[in-house]
């Protein structure tokens, strides 16, 4: 490795300044809006998967994702608890209802890869079920590709110190301590585990057709700005972003007496 290299590296390690984050998280939503647009136009749909250990920052790079999107094209899918009647289904079914129409995409905060995960891990599923789950998912993705879906699988890397760091910062916070379930404090202990089950799902999963995508992410600001700015270089698209115009002048609305304010009931002014 040359000196620039390890420069390079260096530079990598500095934390990003809050300015300049906001700088371009703004930039990237810009563009996000134009690919919205396009999707829209074009009648893609896009499915896009968020996968990763607890606390790794899905959440909050989906979050950005969305913030200036409108929720009518992209929306966010994320699947509770399978009721008593969904086990009986085949497996893919219910997420299969969540796919995107023309038009539309969907952001999966997690998705059918709980069973190599959770599942797996917690032993929520059977042998053969597992191994049946192997054998079908990159068949199931490679037809979900051939009809027409743009897929991108994203897995969040976070390391075992910022994780705990960020379980406790939950646990500080009371805005945030409903994050925290009895299962991922199991996942804590079962960290091992959890890394097994990750580097089995990728040997399976990890294919051509549909590969998957690491996000460093111990770097929150950094993760949500690489992640997205790899989004958007997943789908191409082009800039049909109206021009500017002016707002035609309101009708004066002469004659019409609205009637008295007293009238109403108005949320108290505690503020």
């Amino acid at each position: 490795m040359s000196k620039s290299d390890y420069k390079d590296e260096d530079e990598k390690k500095k934390k990003l300044s809050a300015e300049f984050y906001e700088k371009e998280l703004q930039k990237l939503q810009i563009e996000l809006v134009k690919m919205q647009e396009w999707v829209k136009y074009k009648g893609l749909k896009v499915v896009v998967i968020f996968e990763g250990r607890d606390a790794a920052g899905k959440g909050g790079t989906i979050k950005r994702i969305i913030q200036s999107l409108n929720p009518r094209i992209c929306r966010v899918a994320a699947l509770g608890t399978p009721t008593e009647r969904e086990k009986t289904q085949w497996y893919f079914q219910r997420y299969a209802a969540h796919l995107p129409a023309a038009g539309e995409i969907v952001l999966f905060d997690r998705s059918w890869y709980n069973r190599a995960g959770v599942e797996r891990v917690m032993g929520y599923c059977t042998e053969d079920e597992y191994w049946e789950f192997l054998r079908s998912c990159p068949r199931f993705e490679a037809m979900l590709i051939r009809s027409g879906i743009i897929m991108i699988k994203y897995w969040f890397s976070v390391s075992i110190e910022e994780q705990e760091r960020r379980f406790q910062a939950r646990i500080d916070d009371p805005t945030k301590r409903w994050k925290l379930s009895p299962m991922d404090l199991k996942s804590r202990e079962m960290w091992v585990e959890y890394s097994k089950a990750k580097d089995e799902m990728f040997a399976y999963t990890d294919t051509k057709v549909s590969p998957w995508f690491v996000v460093p992410s111990d770097d929150k600001k950094r993760a949500r700005l690489n992640c997205i700015h790899h989004l958007l270089r997943m789908v191409p698209y082009e800039d049909l972003t109206p021009e500017k115009f002016e707002l035609p002048e309101r009708p004066s609305g002469k004659g019409y007496v609205r009637p008295p304010f007293e009238e109403q009931t108005f949320v108290p002014q505690v503020y």
